[in-house]
């Protein structure tokens, strides 16, 4: 067993947006911090679920076909897989995302925001 992961503390150790830095994971799954502001890339994951949860400040995640969904600090919201989405957040937000190891950020999409995959921190 190793030490409690300090969220506050991991995310002092980057700056970058739209960069996920993976912090633990369980099985296959990997928990990954990511620093958000502006407009994401429209996309989608055709094999999986992806869990969004706030740790600070606010963002939506805007859908083709439905209202976006609004999230403060302390909430989260599962995008069910092959479900079209896009992240935006007006100031920075600061977020956990939960999803399989290997997911890349824009999922099919080419994009100059595709991050590099299984960053640690």
């Amino acid at each position: 067993m190793s030490d409690a992961i300090d969220l506050a503390e991991k995310l002092r150790q980057f700056d970058d947006l739209w960069s996920p830095r993976v912090i633990a994971e369980m099985n296959d799954v990997q928990f990954k911090l990511a620093k958000i502001r502006g407009t994401f890339v429209w996309h989608d994951h055709a094999e999986t679920d992806e869990v969004f949860f706030v740790v600070n400040g606010s963002m939506a995640i805007e859908f083709r076909d439905r209202a976006p969904v609004r999230l403060q600090a302390g909430q989260l919201f599962v995008v069910p897989k092959g479900v079209e989405h896009r992240p935006v957040a007006e100031e920075e937000c600061h977020i956990l995302l939960v999803e399989p190891r290997g997911v890349v950020n824009t999922g099919a999409a080419d994009s100059e925001l595709q991050a590099e995959n299984d960053v640690w921190i």
